[in-house]
């Protein structure tokens, strides 16, 4: 059964708290999965991400999600945006 996941600007829903701790895992961050902003920005000035990151996160993902994410998608951009929206598109196309 799917969850919807919340939306509210500084909460963490149960989803964006798991795929926070995989972001914080699976690239070695020196900080906690809770401190990750829902919607800040992973890549730039936000968390600070760069294009290497996101080729491990991907990897990260699709093991333990089953969720492909493709370097050529052109939604990516949206798709990694925010950890609230990396969280909503794990969760709706998550292998079950």
């Amino acid at each position: 059964m799917s969850t919807a996941i919340e939306t509210t600007p500084d909460a963490l829903s149960p989803e964006e708290l798991e795929v926070a701790g995989l972001i914080v895992s699976a690239l070695s961050l020196e900080t906690g999965p809770e401190d990750i902003a829902p919607e800040e920005p992973l890549f730039g000035a936000g968390l600070g991400l760069d294009s290497i990151d996101a080729l491990e996160l991907a990897l990260a993902i699709s093991k333990r999600y089953g969720v492909q994410l493709r370097s050529d998608d052109e939604r990516n951009h949206r798709i990694f945006s925010s950890l609230r929206t990396l969280a909503a598109h794990i969760e709706k196309n998550r292998a079950r």
